[in-house]
């Protein structure tokens, strides 16, 4: 039926529907989209339709549709649908997102919701939420199938076809001992080969890759893709299995994560998107603007100390923004590089070291070609050889101190436990703005004399 439709002809096709009347008929044509579909379609839909709209759907529809939406419009669903029914859709939701949508209600709200909740699925979310964010145990689900260690292959079939609808992951099954211990993991394609009356602890996998509830929700990325895992085991103190974290969560750090670090890289402070309003966007990208702009400052400043120099060889002003811009620009590469790497491993001496030689060798090759070429430029251009070579022996240098610095200054950040995405683009672009300047003024004032 929405096969070939497109996501207008949908949203039209669902408004005539809401219009007549035909609950029949907006049933069969839900039940075809897939979540994301569905919710693509409430956001498009017009407000005013919202109401009837949460009428035609039960609370299994709901519940899908709230965890596929953006906070903002997740609050907006929560308040038309009332408390009432807000309470079944919050018991069926996944205890993770549960607890991230309760973060955004006042503390009054928040309470209210819990203790109108079914008591298992509030004390659930309640002990998700007593972790710090973004945390593995933050994000971590309570909604996975374990089995004792004593249980036959049997036994655990028989457990998973009563909690298969309502555990998120059935890939894997989590072995406990009597203590709650995770001691063993075995997947579902080993437990259907298994014979009948074959104990779980003689065919379970025992060597458990897990992580800590406390551990940061990027090394809960880390292991999942250094491992191929669907799922990853959390644990608590004397390595009790506390829930599990899908790989569905995982994709959504990821992306949280990127975004975050581009911000920062970007200095634009906290999260702006489409729908941020330009008053509060300016007021989040201005603290960093205004201090750049004093840093910024300092270039002026070189510029008026060797005013003298630029008065005796103008030609120098033509090349003078070639200079700062390729400095900054070969900067910024070598701090992208650096923070992509950051977040994918743990450095140690060795790996900085080595990291550091790397970019040492990429800034030496980069100014050696781009020096050169420059060098060529300005020959022909201005017909001064000597004028070339301090422009292209000045345009070496600065690229390789440009490269360095976006490699160390990330390096030393991380070193010191500061997030090193702080160590932004336009910083480290105004920084080599600064360091391109003396070095190119200054190697033209030892040769004044034979540039006039």
């Amino acid at each position: 039926m929405v096969k070939n439709m497109t996501y207008d002809e949908i949203l039209l096709r669902i408004i005539l529907l809401l219009r007549d009347g035909k609950r029949k008929e907006f049933r069969e044509l839900i039940e075809e989209l897939q979540p994301y579909d569905m919710a693509s379609v409430f956001k498009e839909m017009p407000e005013k339709h919202y109401a009837r709209f949460l009428s035609f759907m039960n609370v299994d529809d709901i519940t899908v549709l709230m965890q596929e939406l953006e906070r903002p419009y997740q609050l907006a669903l929560f308040n038309k649908i009332g408390k009432v029914k807000g309470v079944h859709v919050m018991n069926k939701m996944d205890n993770d997102d549960l607890a991230q949508l309760l973060e955004e209600l006042d503390s009054e709200l928040k309470d209210q919701l819990l203790s109108s909740m079914e008591q298992e699925e509030s004390e659930a979310v309640q002990t998700l939420m007593n972790y710090p964010p973004e945390t593995a145990g933050r994000i971590m689900t309570n909604r996975y199938v374990w089995i004792p260690n004593h249980y036959t292959v049997r036994d655990a079939v028989v457990k998973l076809k009563s909690f298969a609808e309502i555990a998120e992951a059935i890939n894997y099954l989590y072995v406990i001992n009597e203590q709650k211990q995770l001691v063993g993991v075995i997947s579902y394609r080993d437990l259907i080969l298994g014979e009948r009356d074959e104990l779980i602890e003689d065919i379970m996998y025992t060597r458990v890759i897990s992580i800590k509830a406390d551990a940061d929700q990027e090394e809960v990325a880390r292991l999942i893709e250094r491992y191929d895992f669907l799922a990853l085991p959390v644990v608590e103190e004397n390595h009790v299995l506390a829930g599990i974290v899908t790989v569905d969560d995982v994709i959504d750090i990821v992306i949280q994560e990127a975004n975050e670090d581009y911000e920062k890289f970007a200095a634009s402070g906290k999260s702006i998107d489409f729908e941020t309003k330009a008053l509060t966007a300016a007021y989040r990208r201005l603290p960093w603007l205004i201090l750049l702009l004093f840093i910024g400052l300092v270039s002026g400043s070189i510029i008026s100390v060797f005013e003298g120099t630029l008065n005796e060889v103008v030609a120098l002003a033509f090349f003078m923004p070639m200079i700062a811009g390729m400095t900054g620009n070969t900067g910024t590469q070598s701090l992208a590089v650096v923070i992509r790497g950051l977040g994918q491993n743990d450095l140690d001496a060795r790996m900085v070291a080595g990291l550091i030689l790397r970019e040492l060798r990429v800034g030496l090759l980069i100014g050696a070609v781009c020096g050169m070429l420059i060098t060529a430029i300005a020959v022909i251009w201005q017909g001064n050889p000597l004028l070339g070579l301090v422009v292209g022996s000045s345009l070496f240098l600065t690229l390789i101190i440009g490269t360095m610095a976006g490699t160390v200054i990330p390096i030393v950040l991380n070193k010191f436990g500061i997030d090193p995405a702080i160590a932004s683009g336009p910083l480290i672009t105004t920084l080599n703005d600064i360091l391109s300047l003396l070095i190119y003024f200054g190697i033209a004032t030892s040769f004044l004399q034979h540039l006039q």
